[in-house]
């Protein structure tokens, strides 16, 4: 019989020269591979030791010994997959794990961004733990996760607000993606055999035509309501945040695109505005990377570049170092990055008052003043990839998806030059 480390590259004829001629003691942590001979022919095994007990760690270890394979590569993978049970096993003490046991121990191990994981996190609080969190992972069958989901469509929402009432399509979706990104985990960890959410005909989570159907409308503001807000802004009000607002509805960029500008990222020789990061919503003063996780630049027009070097000189007037090139364009006066939900309330509060002194004016949020910047875009004719890159939306697609609302009158716009053209030709012709 002749023992092979499971740590020796399969195939090599050095490895077999070794295997042959010493006898390898057997590794208690890596497991160990040996050949035997029955009358049927050369067969393999493999050998390891794990604890007697995960809860009671102090008895010590056990050999388990698994045999019968035909090959070398069979004997192997029979090892790596026994190895992945003893560890998962001793990791949930000998015990398959809840659907919330595994979901904390998964989510703390992922590599995301910090906004990205709070938001699974919230998802495992508030959607996932309440109703089905005590499940084992192997318990847990295609029809519960179809009942789970038919039950948040009826009253799901965990908001004080609307505590009981249906919850989105979208929402539903979100707890599907998390819920099934965990039971995959738990499949290549070999907790579980397959991924019941994947059985799509049973699961019936909402479709994409559905989370479309549901989409609330995005509330945007006319190029007259906008230039109304932004003179009363500026001259009636005053706000030391007119730079801010007037930023983002020249631009589109995100709130915490905004937030996240350097002085250096403004070249008002060339009127550009790099987009290098985002302020990060979940940890004071600290950026991440971009949505996309890429940098961008945004063409300004020669106004808004005058009001930012005129407000970099109000900046400077309080303290060089707010001026500087590493300082943050719209930073507080001691240098660090505004809270991205206190510039929310700070808006909300204007355009509050702003209603107040402009008959009509509808409310709108941060995010709609963005909206308003790519709406007003699209009226005006302009190229949908223009808008797609001004907002930093990954594809077209997106794009598109978010401002069908604006399609019927970019078709008319359309229709209408293609008659005129028609009409030029038939005229030209008929002379």
């Amino acid at each position: 019989m002749t023992d092979i480390p499971a740590n020796e590259p399969m195939g090599s004829d050095s490895a077999q020269h070794k295997a042959n001629k010493t006898r390898r003691s057997r590794s208690r942590h890596a497991g160990s591979l040996a050949d035997y001979a029955t009358k049927a022919g050369q067969r393999w095994k493999f050998q390891i030791y794990a604890l007697k007990d995960p809860e009671k760690p102090e008895l010590g270890e056990t050999r388990i010994t698994r045999g019968g394979f035909k090959s070398l590569e069979a004997a192997q993978s029979g090892l790596a997959e026994a190895l992945k049970r003893k560890v998962q096993n001793e990791k949930f003490q000998g015990k398959v794990p809840t659907i919330t046991e595994y979901a904390n121990h998964w989510v703390t191990g992922l590599r995301l961004q910090n906004s990205t994981i709070q938001g699974y996190r919230k998802i495992i609080r508030n959607h996932i733990s309440p109703a089905i969190g005590n499940i084992r992972l192997d318990k847990l069958t295609a029809t519960r996760i179809a009942a789970h989901y038919r039950e948040l469509e009826k009253s799901g929402r965990r908001d004080t607000t609307g505590l009981g009432e249906p919850l989105s399509a979208n929402s539903v979706n979100k707890v599907h993606v998390v819920l099934g990104a965990l039971l995959d985990a738990a499949v290549d960890d070999g907790l579980i055999a397959m991924n019941p959410a994947k059985k799509k005909r049973t699961v019936n989570a909402p479709t994409g035509s559905q989370i479309r159907a549901q989409r609330p409308e995005i509330k945007t503001w006319t190029g007259g309501e906008l230039h109304a807000f932004l003179t009363w802004n500026r001259d009636v009000l005053r706000d030391d945040l007119f730079p801010l607002w007037r930023t983002i509805a020249y631009t589109g960029m995100r709130r915490s695109e905004a937030l996240a500008l350097r002085w250096s990222d403004l070249n008002t020789a060339t009127g550009r505005l790099s987009i290098r990061r985002a302020a990060d919503v979940t940890v004071r003063n600290l950026t991440k990377s971009t949505k996309t996780g890429s940098a961008r630049v945004l063409d300004l027009d020669p106004e808004t570049v005058g009001i930012l070097k005129a407000f970099k000189a109000q900046r400077g007037a309080i303290s060089l170092d707010l001026a500087r090139a590493d300082a943050y364009v719209f930073g507080n006066d001691a240098g660090a990055i505004r809270s991205p939900n206190e510039v929310g309330r700070r808006w909300t509060f204007r355009v509050e008052r702003a209603q107040a002194a402009i008959d009509g004016l509808p409310r709108v949020t941060l995010k709609g003043l963005r909206h308003t910047h790519a709406t007003l875009l699209l009226e005006l004719g302009e190229h949908p990839k223009v808008v797609q890159e001004r907002l930093g939306h990954s594809t077209i697609t997106t794009t598109m998806n978010i401002y069908s609302h604006v399609t019927p009158t970019m078709q008319k716009a359309a229709v209408n030059r293609f008659a005129e053209h028609l009409d030029r030709l038939s005229t030209y012709f008929s002379t």
